[in-house]
């Protein structure tokens, strides 16, 4: 039973979060009926939790979505909730609805629309090992990589929007004079429209920089994973992707071209100096001076995954880091030894970069990853301060309660 609860919880979260409204107590409920029902019948478990939880003629098909979805789910996953049976759960009217109708009706547009948001999200609310969220990717094995990798695929990776330099007519704070000049000739050149324009937006392009040096060898292979994730989304504005450990190298090309099983397994063979030294300052005064113009587009988000270990000299990553800093929208790095509750940023590496970033975040399970997916999605679309000088330890413990 404890299963089955634990289960209903996540069913819940499931269903509040695709947008149905459920009152609150209504779970409760659920788990003092649950006694009462014969959990070997399919269609009355189903009937007795639409019962307690749907209260909207309009929220049915989504509750109907979401019921097939995620339980079937959890059959597949072979979760002790004693749901055996394989009998259909149709309502009385499904007979009705269930006729064939045109393509492209209301109804189907609705349907399709439930049923794709009921998928992103159920791979959210629900994991064939809860842990598996929590758990560090330095010790995933292969099967969990490949879990791990589907579920970053459902998250939420939009980078908003970008103030472009382009106008369009439309409501905005600017006054069109060539439309006002136009409009009102008809009048014999009185002002009578006044139209406007406002500024166009475009996606926010990204930038991944991503250390493969041999102290981050735990983390690579989930890491490169991630960056190959954002890369083939589809989702985000131009995507940039870089490694680097003694000296950098692009790699956008095979992480858009390949599937990412054909990708990854490679990089050890195609990159000369995977899992040597790392110099951080050197490889970014290469992306600095080589790539910078030839990539960056305006008002970029620079992602820099490392540990911060460098044995280069930390004048250098100081000057690139600040160099980087100001060409970019908003520079990002991510240290999965953050993850650890009493980790220091300490090396000279750190200490040399910190003045230049603007957020300091761990990535070292999907749990750091879906919050880095939810500030991704909160960034404002003007950069109100140029740098977070400094950094706030105690802060940054609690960031990592993850």
């Amino acid at each position: 039973m404890s299963a089955l609860l634990v289960n209903l919880l996540h069913f819940g979260r499931l269903l509040h979060r695709a947008g149905l409204d459920v009152p609150a107590g209504s779970m409760r409920y659920v788990a003092e009926a649950l006694p009462h029902i014969n959990l070997g019948s399919r269609s009355e478990f189903y009937y007795a939790l639409r019962t307690l939880i749907v209260h909207r003629f309009q929220d049915l098909s989504l509750f109907d979505n979401a019921f097939n979805v995620f339980w079937e789910q959890s059959q597949e996953a072979n979760t002790p909730h004693n749901l055996r049976d394989r009998e259909t759960t149709k309502r009385p009217d499904q007979d009705e609805r269930n006729r064939p109708r045109p393509k492209n009706t209301p109804d189907n547009q609705s349907s399709a629309r439930h049923s794709s948001l009921i998928e992103q999200v159920a791979t959210l609310s629900y994991s064939e090992n809860e842990g598996l969220w929590t758990k560090d990717f330095d010790r995933f094995t292969d099967a969990e990589v490949n879990e791990a990798h589907r579920i970053m695929t459902t998250l939420d990776w939009g980078l908003g929007q970008r103030i472009s330099r382009r106008w369009t007519s439309g409501h905005g704070p600017a006054l069109d004079l060539r439309r006002i000049v136009r409009r009102n000739m008809r009048y014999g050149g009185e002002l009578i429209e006044l139209p406007s324009r406002t500024r166009k937006t475009k996606k926010r392009p990204l930038i991944l920089i991503c250390d493969i040096s041999g102290s981050m060898e735990r983390y690579s292979r989930m890491l490169l994973h991630f960056t190959h994730t954002l890369s083939s989304s589809g989702r985000v504005g131009p995507v940039e992707s870089f490694v680097f450990a003694t000296q950098l190298t692009r790699i956008t090309h095979q992480l858009i071209a390949k599937p990412v099983g054909d990708v990854v397994p490679t990089l050890p063979q195609t990159i000369t100096d995977f899992g040597s030294g790392t110099r951080i300052g050197a490889a970014l005064r290469t992306f600095n001076t080589v790539w910078a113009r030839r990539v960056r587009s305006q008002g970029p988000i620079v992602l820099l995954i490392s540990d911060g270990w460098d044995r280069g000299d930390p004048e250098v990553l100081r000057a690139e880091m600040l160099r980087l800093s100001r060409s970019c929208y908003r520079l990002i790095w991510l240290n999965p030894l953050l993850g650890a509750p009493d980790y220091l940023p300490l090396t000279r590496g750190m200490q040399a970069a910190l003045p230049a970033i603007d957020d300091f975040l761990p990535v070292h399970n999907l749990k750091s990853l879906e919050a880095l997916a939810k500030h991704l999605n909160t960034l404002p679309a003007r950069r109100s301060a140029p740098f977070k000088f400094g950094y706030n330890h105690s802060a940054a413990r609690d960031r990592v309660s993850l």
